[in-house]
């Protein structure tokens, strides 16, 4: 008579099944996918980013990695330079664009963040530039850059000069669009 197996050797082998099933889709998925696996402070920018928009039922972003390249590029050049300008092509290139910028080596990438996160205490809902409870649109218009509905792609880079550190985000489909309402 052959014996049957216990309910504990059924549910062993089960999982043991899930667990290479699990770890070759997570293969797959980090040798497939069109996106570098993010990591540090890339995974924890985006990961701020997202948090504001789920608390307001909008789609996550995606990181893009040709976003985060022309990121580097100009957060390198605030860095060295010390002075907080946005790029010249950003208005024209179909990007949107976050600066931030602070002492070297004293704040983290949720810190930087963070500021403009904080303009949420100013934001009122309205059709922009009317977004703002102090009536100027650029006390919010970091947050409405976050939150932008018809954002759907996000790529930024932090760099370090001798006195500042820079973060620069760079956004796709750009937001703060005139006469329209951010979500």
């Amino acid at each position: 008579m052959k014996r049957q197996p216990t309910f504990a050797a059924l549910q062993s082998a089960m999982g043991r099944c899930a667990s290479r099933l699990l770890a070759a889709v997570g293969a797959a998925l980090l040798l497939g996918g069109a996106h570098t696996p993010l990591g540090g402070a890339d995974a924890r920018i985006l990961a701020a980013h997202n948090r504001e928009r789920a608390a307001l039922n909008l789609p996550p972003l995606a990181w893009e990695d040709s976003l985060a390249a022309d990121a580097k590029a100009w957060a390198a050049t605030l860095a060295q330079t010390g002075q907080l300008a946005h790029a010249p092509q950003s208005g024209g290139s179909g990007q949107g664009e976050n600066l931030w910028m602070g002492t070297a080596g004293r704040f983290a990438a949720e810190q930087m963040v963070g500021a403009w996160s904080a303009e949420r205490a100013q934001f009122r809902h309205g059709v922009f530039p009317q977004v703002s409870a102090t009536g100027d649109w650029a006390d919010v218009g970091h947050y409405t850059q976050m939150i932008w509905r018809d954002t759907t792609h996000l790529g930024c880079a932090v760099a370090s000069g001798p006195r500042y550190d820079a973060l620069v985000c760079r956004y796709a489909r750009p937001g703060n669009v005139m006469g329209r309402a951010p979500y």
